[in-house]
């Protein structure tokens, strides 16, 4: 059984699960646009499927709810944002004006987010850096759930990375992906659903290939292209915890039971003025490069599926488990 929903009412319902969970009007706004973005986009691991981890840890205390994140600048051209225990996305959101600002005036700049926590996706982060003029990129770490390659515990996070950059017309091209084959929330995704994952996406506690997704959740994450997505995780590891003074991967509570403190993960987030650098005619070479990929017969742009999910669902909506919705419903209030 599914349930259809306009864009609309998964922020209503959002916003109402949240708050009834205690979380402060403040936070509020940054969270259920990440939601409603998520679902847009078509990301569903990341929109209400990840709603209810939200509000029980939330409820539970894992997350404070009504943390005030806290902003400095120690160098022109440095923000630092403490999440204090709370939300990604509040941290996110204060500290993005002061990166931008920081990035025109110096030429290039970086915001460090600690003591945080699961941020959604991360290009959604990016994709407003770049819509305001500027190349971004973002790291962002997780709690470990994928070995290194050839090994068999976990050190390192899915550990995404994005990139972004304006375009003279349309929105930024944005890239957006996991260290890992696949991002943990698939696997959280296919468990409620009670669907198998595919072999190549994970290994059992016994580091045996699983196609169960709880096998996998208790087991270990596969890197992507084996060494290589290992080396983007590492990485990643030192620009979003290392150098943020957040918790290490292999240090961090999980982000899916409500075992633990605060993870304290952290986010990295660069912004650079292309003007000075890639000169007057960087519009057009950014679309010959643009051209050059879509023009050929099969090839697609990174960020091309989002693109035609968010005029789909704009005019169509969404439709989630039933299961799921009621479950919202009910950390809503009825």
């Amino acid at each position: 059984m599914k349930v259809s929903m306009t864009l609309e009412e998964v922020a209503d319902l959002t916003r109402r699960a949240l708050a009834a969970s205690g979380v402060a009007v403040a936070n509020l706004g940054p969270l259920v646009a990440s939601v409603v973005a998520a679902e847009a986009d078509g990301i569903h691991s990341h929109g209400l499927a990840r709603l209810p981890t939200y509000c029980e840890h939330a409820r539970c205390g894992k997350i404070d709810g009504a943390a005030t994140p806290v902003l400095d600048q120690p160098r022109p051209g440095l923000v630092r944002v403490d999440a204090r225990d709370g939300f990604a996305h509040p941290a996110i959101e204060l500290g993005l004006p002061a990166l931008v600002a920081a990035a025109r005036s110096q030429g290039i700049a970086a915001l460090a987010v600690t003591n945080s926590y699961n941020c959604g996706v991360v290009g959604h982060h990016v994709e407003r850096i770049a819509e305001a003029g500027l190349l971004a990129l973002g790291f962002v770490n997780a709690p470990a759930s994928m070995a290194p390659a050839g090994g068999r515990v976990p050190v390192f996070g899915t550990n995404p990375i994005a990139f972004a950059v304006p375009r003279a017309e349309g929105p930024p091209l944005v890239l957006d992906q996991s260290a890992s084959v696949v991002a943990k929330s698939e696997l959280i995704v296919h468990q409620q659903r009670g669907e198998a994952i595919p072999l190549g996406w994970a290994l059992d506690q016994d580091g045996q290939p699983t196609t169960d997704p709880a096998a996998g959740l208790a087991g270990s994450m596969l890197p992507s292209g084996g060494y290589k997505g290992a080396g983007q995780a590492l990485i990643v590891e030192m620009m979003a915890a290392w150098l943020t003074g957040a918790s290490l991967s292999l240090e961090a509570s999980s982000f899916a039971d409500n075992k633990g403190g605060s993870p304290r993960t952290g986010q990295c987030f660069l912004a650079l003025d292309p003007g000075p650098l890639a000169g007057p005619e960087a519009a057009a070479r950014l679309e010959r490069l643009v051209a050059a990929i879509t023009g050929q017969p099969g090839a697609r742009l990174p960020g091309s599926r989002r693109a035609a999910a968010r005029t789909r669902t704009a005019k169509d909506g969404i439709s989630i488990p039933a299961a799921l919705h009621a479950r919202l419903v009910g950390y809503a209030g009825g």
